[in-house]
């Protein structure tokens, strides 16, 4: 299953429209954008603040799992 570049959810395929489309923010791209989107983000180094939020959502989506 792939993931969202943008915010990190994941994405289904759409077989009508051919395209991947995330269930978190709704980003729409073909297959070919998503490899270029990924390739993009993966020359990008993180910054502090990129890193911090995402330790905290890892965090977060940790704690509500553990709450069933």
């Amino acid at each position: 299953m792939p993931y969202c570049p943008e915010c990190g959810g994941e994405m289904r395929y759409d077989q009508a429209m051919k395209r991947y489309i995330c269930k978190s923010c709704g980003l729409s791209l073909t297959y070919q954008e998503l490899m270029e989107m990924r390739d993009r983000y993966r020359e990008r180094p993180e910054s502090d603040e990129e890193k911090k939020r995402k330790r905290k959502k890892e965090y977060l989506d940790w704690w509500f799992s553990r709450k069933e």
